[in-house]
């Protein structure tokens, strides 16, 4: 069977990882290539119905008062259910997949609750068995880690939240846990070989074609590497 790529965007909150996700899909649409958007959490779906909870306090109003494992399963039952219902006849019949957060989002999101080097490792390593073995999800092919500066972000979540008129979810309410999920992200992308996009200089986001034009670039030699026509 020959499979698609899978091609995941990943970021703090606030970093424009949807109007990434949406350029680099137009980019290679336009190419002639068959490429389908997902996004995490899908909101509209059912099987999200834990995360909504999860995210607007329903369990507790700290991220910390959901452990990682419990969270992470919240969120993985949504990729299943969205990979099964959605998009997998795609996948499989050989296209393009963006996500626009996947997987590497719990990755972060929730090992940054481990303090513990031993206990965030185990975790880890849980995580990657449960989604990708487990449950089946495909692995992503490339991921890219659009690093925005916290202070950058933080910037864009608060300008975001007063033009749409939205309360922040718990972890937008927490400045701290993502500063700390920052960190998370640069040493998970050494970690396991994803790609870096620098989005911001001295504290300010760069502009969003610049932006672009670094996330085609790196992920051109994927998918030029594979046939997916």
């Amino acid at each position: 069977m020959n499979k698609g790529i899978l091609i995941t965007l990943e970021a703090g909150d606030g970093s424009g990882k949807a109007t990434q996700t949406h350029l680099l899909a137009e980019h290679l649409q336009r190419e002639g290539h068959r490429v389908h958007l997902v996004s995490f959490p899908d909101y509209a779906a059912d099987a999200s119905v834990p995360v909504r909870m999860y995210l607007r306090g329903d369990f507790g109003t700290h991220p910390g008062d959901v452990n990682a494992y419990a969270a992470s399963t919240f969120f993985a039952v949504d990729r299943f259910a969205s990979y099964r219902m959605k998009w997998q006849k795609y996948y499989e019949q050989g296209d393009i997949i963006i996500a626009d957060r996947y997987t590497t989002s719990n990755m972060v999101h929730q090992a940054v609750k481990l303090p513990d080097t031993a206990e965030r490792n185990a975790f880890l390593d849980w995580l990657w068995d449960f989604e990708f073995t487990k449950l089946g999800l495909p692995v992503p092919d490339l991921v890219l880690f659009l690093d925005m500066e916290p202070g950058a972000a933080d910037k864009l979540i608060a300008a975001r939240a007063e033009a749409a008129g939205t309360k922040k979810d718990i972890h937008e309410r927490d400045p701290e846990y993502l500063h700390r999920c920052h960190a998370a992200y640069k040493e998970l992308t050494d970690r396991y070989g994803w790609k870096r996009i620098i989005c911001s200089r001295d504290g300010e986001p760069l502009p969003i074609d610049t932006i672009a034009e670094r996330v085609y670039a790196a992920v051109e030699p994927v998918w030029k590497g594979k046939s997916i026509d």
